[in-house]
């Protein structure tokens, strides 16, 4: 399969082999999963028709493994409304909920008058030299993403740009905000602060903000990883397209030796 996913029926999908986890090859890596919930979530919301509303904030738990294997997504309005509607998108394998997120949809409207308050902007990716994340992960999800760092990571710190052309369903168009958040959650692993061969420290959630609609093939993850001394870590990242900042990104971690 030459996508991260099929469709084999209403909500239901397969997962290829490009989905392929860093922590173990044969269960899916969580990031092409964020962008087929917001894929999904998009198309409930345009079967009802144009609303002006667009997703700003995804947050997902992590409840289980999913195998390269079938799964289904069901997507449900939690509390509707004309400008502001939260939706809740279940991912369930093998007769249990895998993920469980929650999405807000709020209206667009203009308000650049005020606007201000962004991070500064990372330098851009045109002539960047590509970075091996082979060398430091394995699975099929990673092989399919071109990663360019902005100088050179240091542990628990780093500036990337990372894009992939692999498409998000196969023989459909994502929009370009499923495109962009599919690969957000590589962000807990290109500041690795231990060798992942010593040290586990997977996340258990994936919580997105975004104060403007990401646009453009190139994800800017501005990382930095803090491990703290009970086990817990968290990985913050500032989000960037070409143009600047477009939001914000958490993960927690549960740290442990192998």
């Amino acid at each position: 399969m030459t996508s991260y996913f099929a469709r084999v029926g209403a909500g239901r999908f397969v997962a290829g082999e490009l989905t392929g986890g860093a922590w173990a090859t044969d269960e899916q890596h969580i990031a092409p999963m964020t962008g087929l919930i917001a894929h999904e979530t998009e198309r409930h919301a345009a079967r009802r028709g144009p609303d002006g509303m667009v997703i700003t904030r995804i947050s997902m738990d992590i409840l289980g493994v999913l195998k390269l294997a079938e799964f289904e997504v069901d997507v449900t309005v939690i509390r509707p409304g004309r400008t502001i509607e939260l939706l809740e998108a279940v991912v369930t394998a093998r007769g249990r909920a895998a993920v469980r997120a929650r999405i807000w949809r709020m209206a667009e409207q203009d308000t650049t008058a005020v606007a201000g308050g962004d991070d500064e902007a990372l330098p851009h990716p045109d002539g960047l030299a590509p970075y091996p994340l082979s060398d430091v992960w394995p699975g099929g999800f990673i092989s399919s993403v071109d990663v360019r760092p902005v100088g050179e990571p240091r542990p628990g710190r780093a500036q990337v740009w990372i894009t992939s052309s692999t498409p998000l369903v196969a023989g459909e168009q994502a929009s370009p905000l499923a495109d962009y958040v599919k690969l957000i959650d590589t962000a807990n692993g290109i500041a690795v602060r231990e060798s992942p061969k010593q040290w586990m420290f997977p996340n258990l959630d994936l919580t997105l903000h975004l104060h403007r609609q990401p646009a453009g093939r190139w994800v800017g993850l501005d990382t930095a990883v803090t491990f703290g001394a009970t086990g817990v870590g968290l990985t913050s990242t500032v989000l960037h397209d070409e143009a600047g900042p477009v939001g914000r990104a958490e993960q927690i971690l549960t740290v442990r030796p192998i």
